[in-house]
């Protein structure tokens, strides 16, 4: 697929930069998910408005279809140390079977393959061994108990780095959509956690149609991009499933001229990767898909999506959406009027520029 690029598109990663105070971070969530604010960016205009999450459904018609990701996320977060008494934090990459796992490790020192590490938690030990290495990702065996177990007694919350806090028992219920039903995920699909049941069942009497697929988020979601140049930047694979229930309804939200609004920057790549198959048929797989800035968009109409980091592939894929320039105007007018931002933070509303969107 050949690259496009605009003048307002650049692919060096400081076109993609912006400044942010810290105290806009948001460290909690809000007492009511879907009382965050929503800006609404016109990805043709330019025109931004602010409202309130609840009033999306003025944004949409009946017959429109959300598309929300329903992972899980799992405790994925596990503290230990080594027989010297170094400390290891494990952040679980992928659950490879029911006693094998793919985590990186942070240490002080660098972790040795051979090695078995103790995993603790409230005065509760186990152990895993360090089986083997291949780039960052460690392949840890427990020999004692199945992961499932390691992770529901020793497994914390694993909360992004930017919440400077401890995860506690509020999170377990927060960092999780209310429809989340698919274990796999270490990050939660953010833009997701501003919908109740409240709001859902609003959104459903107005006509609205609601769909499900799985996109499991990896710890890619937090690595950052370090190529100065967006395109030589590579995506981990992240495992994907759309089923057959959601390709009917794609079917026939197109058949009706009715949009598709993607819920997430996962269910977005998701959606996109289907599209290149060039078939609305039942998909299982991985995607490592990357949509910058030159990269068109084959199916989502519009997306909702939270605020994020300067210099990621989230906002890098935002801007590819909306326009560079639109995008990151948007983001000022947030900082300007103290929207809340990244995982527990407020949303946007956006709809293409022109030239993102081909049929």
């Amino acid at each position: 697929m050949s690259l496009v690029v605009s003048k307002d598109n650049s692919l060096s990663l400081d076109a993609y930069d912006y400044d942010l105070p810290e105290d806009l971070i948001a460290q909690r969530p809000l007492p009511v998910r879907s009382a965050s604010r929503l800006l609404s960016l016109d990805g043709d205009t330019g025109e931004i408005g602010d409202l309130e999450l609840n009033a999306i459904g003025s944004l949409l018609e009946p017959g429109d279809l959300l598309v929300f990701n329903n992972t899980k996320v799992i405790p994925a977060r596990l503290y230990g140390h080594k027989a010297s008494g170094g400390r290891v934090e494990f952040l679980i990459e992928r659950i490879v079977n029911d006693h094998t796992v793919l985590a990186l490790a942070g240490t002080n020192k660098p972790l040795r393959v051979g090695r078995t590490v103790t995993i603790e938690k409230d005065n509760e030990i186990t152990t895993a061994y360090v089986k083997s290495r291949k780039g960052e990702l460690f392949t840890l065996v427990f020999e004692d108990k199945p992961v499932d177990e390691v992770l529901a007694v020793f497994g914390h919350v694993p909360l992004p780095p930017y919440i400077r806090r401890p995860d506690d028992t509020l999170d377990r219920d927060r960092y999780q959509t209310v429809f989340a039903s698919c274990p796999g995920a270490v990050a939660a699909p953010t833009a997701g956690l501003h919908f109740d049941y409240t709001l859902l069942n609003s959104l459903e009497t107005q006509g609205i149609h609601l769909g499900f697929l799985t996109l499991h988020v990896g710890v890619g979601t937090f690595q950052p991009i370090r190529q100065l140049s967006v395109s030589d930047h590579r995506l981990h694979s992240e495992w994907l499933s759309i089923p057959s229930a959601l390709c009917e309804q794609i079917r026939q939200a197109r058949g009706e001229g009715k949009k598709i609004v993607a819920v997430g920057t996962t269910s977005v790549r998701a959606l996109e990767t289907l599209a290149r198959t060039k078939k609305i048929e039942p998909y299982e797989g991985n995607t490592d898909l990357f949509l910058y800035p030159g990269q068109p968009f084959y199916m989502v109409d519009a997306m909702v999506t939270n605020f994020h980091l300067p210099r990621s592939s989230l906002l890098m894929l935002v801007c590819a959406y909306a326009g560079t320039d639109k995008t990151l105007k948007a983001y000022r007018h947030a900082v300007q009027h103290r929207y809340r931002f990244y995982s527990y933070g407020d949303a946007m509303f956006v709809t293409p520029q022109p030239k993102a969107r081909l049929c």
